[in-house]
């Protein structure tokens, strides 16, 4: 009886935060709007003119856009390999796995994060499917709320250490990332980033933390909520093709299209990857694209199939798609637009940061910073732009590693994920919830993440060593 109320006092403390934050945070678009028109402010008052800052407004709004339609496609491929039929009888098979409800939130939170490793938007649909066919199974009492939460861990703890992180993705492309920030810290490989053995150790660390975290905060039997507690039936099939109406849609239900398509996809990507090493051919961001659509045409089989996948994907981009924008134009007033010194925004934003900051304090000051903004600005991608130009710079200036500080982004981007509801929209369709129910477990998460992943950046940074940018041509 004390686990129960235990339990139930946990879980009312967090709910009630999560309500107040829903209750007052208004959507994330308007804190993007709101960055630019405080950026487009401080510009004014360091002594830009008018007319500039203006300018600049204007000529960065579409200077994202390669990026933007990029991390669009990355959530589309995902959904669309994992609502394929094939993906949907994996999700089966898994879920008669987890002998009981406790061991079914763990179960769940693992494959999320090594989804997420892969791909952000997979991991959300995938896991928020392995919840609801976990929900349809009779014999199993589990908590339909912590094994969402559960599923969102993926995005709310590792993704941005994974081959999906934008920062990380952007650092490696020089053709998507901005001149200005290319000129500071030139292009930074994955070999410098995420495939550092010392990202291996901090992933490691904190999937274990994380599932631990999930399977001792997850409900017993006596007071677990299953699916049909929260109002929700688990259900789920794949809409049926329609039948073909007219000689004219042979093709869109004939599987030819697609295996032509695919076997000239298979044909470039074994040119790219034998003309160029594996790491550098993956660490592209258009083949990693290009490879999961094409995956996802292959698992659908009929172009019909696929494309009504791709149609059902396509809603979950539009804070990507309406919201890069305006990082593009905070970076451009950021690192264009100069005061009556003669020197921009970023500038004097990396000098007050330099004043704190030192090597040994650097990993702590700009996690809890990064941590922190994600928090108004969640965006991996979009919001590295914004940032990038300044911690990078005081990086060079305090002569620490490059890659590092990129991870030292990722790591700390990734927490207030935890509590933050714009990324959990796609997992709250899947699921049929809304944040306020997932919110209360991953806030345990976030209090153990916080200072467990500030400790780690600071110790493995310790190993590391810096070297100069490298800077193309």
């Amino acid at each position: 009886m004390s686990v129960v109320l235990e339990e139930s006092r946990y879980a009312r403390f967090a709910l009630a935060c999560s309500h107040w934050a829903e209750r007052w945070f208004p959507d994330s678009w308007v804190f993007a709007a709101l960055a630019v028109v405080i950026v487009a402010v401080a510009a004014l008052a360091m002594g830009a003119a008018p007319a500039v800052t203006a300018t600049a407004f204007g000529d960065g709004f579409w200077s994202l856009i390669p990026f933007t339609m990029q991390m669009a496609f990355v959530v589309i491929g995902g959904y669309v390999v994992a609502s394929s039929p094939p993906a949907i009888k994996l999700i089966d098979r898994l879920a008669r796995m987890p002998g009981n409800g406790r061991s079914a939130v763990a179960w769940v939170a693992l494959i999320s994060m090594v989804a997420s490793l892969l791909n952000w938007g997979l991991s959300l649909v995938f896991g928020g499917l392995l919840v609801r066919a976990l929900a349809r199974r009779a014999d199993l009492k589990m908590d339909y709320r912590a094994a969402g939460a559960a599923a969102y861990l993926g995005l709310g703890a590792v993704w941005a250490l994974g081959l999906s992180s934008s920062a990380a993705q952007l650092q490696a492309n020089p053709a998507s990332l901005p001149p200005s920030i290319l000129a500071i810290t030139g292009v930074i490989p994955f070999t410098q980033t995420i495939f550092l053995w010392q990202s291996g150790v901090l992933l490691a660390i904190v999937v274990v933390a994380s599932l631990l975290i999930a399977y001792a905060t997850a409900p017993g039997p006596q007071s677990a909520r299953d699916a049909k507690a929260c109002g929700i039936d688990p259900a789920f099939s794949l809409p049926a093709l329609p039948p073909r109406s007219r000689p004219g849609e042979w093709l869109e239900y004939s599987p030819l299209l697609t295996l032509l398509l695919v076997a000239l996809a298979a044909g470039w990507l074994l040119h790219e990857f034998s003309s160029k090493p594996a790491i550098t051919a993956i660490s592209g961001l258009n083949t990693y694209n290009f490879l999961f659509i094409m995956v996802g045409a292959l698992l659908h089989w009929r172009p019909r199939s696929f494309l009504d996948a791709v149609a059902r994907a396509v809603p979950t981009t539009t804070g990507v798609l309406i919201q890069f924008p305006l990082y593009g134009s905070i970076a451009a007033i950021l690192t264009t637009v100069k005061g009556g010194d003669g020197l921009t925004l970023a500038h004097h934003i990396a000098a007050f940061f330099v004043q704190f900051a030192s090597h040994d304090t650097y990993a702590l000051l700009m996690g809890v910073y990064s941590a922190i903004l994600g928090f108004f600005i969640p965006s991996g991608g979009g919001k590295w732009i914004i940032e990038a130009p300044y911690v990078m710079q005081v990086a060079n200036d305090l002569k620490y590693h490059l890659g590092w500080a990129v991870q030292i982004y990722n790591a700390a981007e990734a927490l207030p994920n935890l509590i933050n509801p714009f990324y959990m929209l796609p997992l709250l369709g899947v699921l049929g919830l809304k944040a306020r129910d997932l919110i209360g477990f991953s806030f345990v998460q976030l209090l153990v993440h916080v200072p467990l992943v500030l400790a780690l950046l600071w110790a493995l940074g310790t190993t590391l060593s810096y070297s100069a940018p490298m800077i193309p041509g």
